[in-house]
This record gives C-alpha cells, structure tokens and sequence, in this order.
C-alpha cells in the first residue's frame, strides 16, 4: 500500500562529467513510500548515475536530491556514509559479500558499522536469514552458496538496519534463470510488505514482475514514467 509522502524527491538534476554531454539532464521525479520504482533503459542513459545520486555516492552538478527529509546533495563524506547506514539499504549484481565472514557476520556488519545492541542485532539478523529462507546458512561462508543463496544474503543485509529505501542495482544480472525468478519473487514480496525499492535493471521481465512502476532514461532524460496498475504475481 502506498501513501502520498514522497521518500525521494529529485528536483530539475543535472550530472555532468568534464566536457561530455549530461549523464542526467533536467530530472524531476518522485518516488512515494510503498512504491516499487524499476528505472530502465540502454546502457549509457543515466541509470547508474541515478542511483549514485540517491545513494550520497555521487552529487548532481545542479539540482536537488532529498530522501528521507534529507538533502542528500548537500552532505559531507561524512554525513554521506551517516545517511547511508541509517536510511539506505544496496544490493548490487555482484553481491559484495566478504568472502571470510559468515553469512551471518556478513548479514550483522552493517549494525556493528551503526554501533547497534549486539543482542538486538543478533536477533534481527537471525530473523531476516529464517524469512528469506537461508536461515540454515547462517553459519556457512558465502562460496558455498548458489547465487541466489549470495543475493539472499545480500538483501538481509541491505535491509538490517531497516532502511527507509532499499537500492538494487541489476540484482540478477549475476544470476541463471531459476535463481533470478527466485530474486525476482523476493523482491516482489519486500515490496507487499511495505518496502520501498528503487531497482536499476536491462531485465524488463524483472521489472514488469517486481515494479509498481517504471521509468525509462534514454540521454539522461526521463522519457516514460509508467504506473502499473498491476504487477505479475501480486
């Protein structure tokens, strides 16, 4: 269920980089809390740039990027890696698991980052692994699990400090077929329980599936913004 308070609000954002014409030209856009956002388009359109900008990865050359009643655009490196630990949650194509921690450690490094309970942290993590189904991995190393295990465990840990957004970024890119429609129902279920989601993704299945909405960039330029009025296996 969404509701009318915007959790990003992206107002008249440029990106430019040295003489090269904009990655991102003149961008408005706004992304309720309870949607479901997938942003496509062909390799070179912006998306990436997009999502840096509203991960504090990167700053537009003009323009403004609030998420979460946050100026995001006007923070320094400090108050940026702040932002990211308390409001933002990543998934990427490749995981980024560190290959000698746990699943578990791996899924508890963000709350030790923002200094959490331990017993609390614990709890929470336990709980994401059973609810995503990997609970019996907790303490297996990541290189023995399948991919779609991987970017189970990815979510759990993009989702352990609670995030306000969750950002993934072509999160079955890296994946077969079975693996990706795994990744795909699970997004699709965050999303029914109230998760707000930005997804950069070629998959157009993915984003027909998972997305209350799309956005097409092409030459940095929003040129389709599309509701949907129902998503496959809602």
């Amino acid at each position: 269920m969404t509701t009318t308070a915007p959790v990003i609000d992206i107002r008249e954002v440029s990106r430019t980089y040295g003489e090269g014409p904009p990655a991102l030209h003149d961008v408005t856009l706004s992304v309720r809390t309870g949607e479901a956002l997938a942003v496509v388009g062909p390799s070179g359109s912006g998306k990436s740039t997009l999502l840096n900008l509203i991960a504090g990865l990167d700053r537009p050359s003009a323009g403004s990027v609030t998420v979460d009643g946050v100026r995001v655009d006007g923070l320094s490196e400090t108050a940026s890696a702040r932002y990211r630990r308390a409001r933002i949650g990543m998934v990427f194509q490749f995981f980024n698991l560190l290959d000698d921690l746990t699943v578990g450690d791996n899924v508890l490094l963000p709350a030790q980052l923002a200094k959490a309970p331990r017993a609390e942290a614990r709890r929470r993590a336990a709980d994401l692994l059973e609810r995503l189904g990997i609970g019996r991995h907790t303490h297996a190393y990541p290189g023995r699990l399948s991919g779609g295990e991987r970017q189970r465990v990815a979510v759990a840990r993009a989702l352990m400090n609670r995030p306000a957004l969750l950002l993934a970024d072509e999160p079955t890119g890296a994946l077969d077929t079975a693996a990706g429609a795994d990744v795909r129902e699970l997004l699709t279920g965050l999303n029914a329980d109230g998760q707000t989601i930005v997804l950069v993704t070629h998959d157009l299945g993915l984003a027909a599936s998972c997305a209350t909405r799309t956005v097409e960039l092409v030459d940095g330029r929003i040129v389709r913004d599309t509701e949907h009025t129902a998503v496959v296996g809602r």
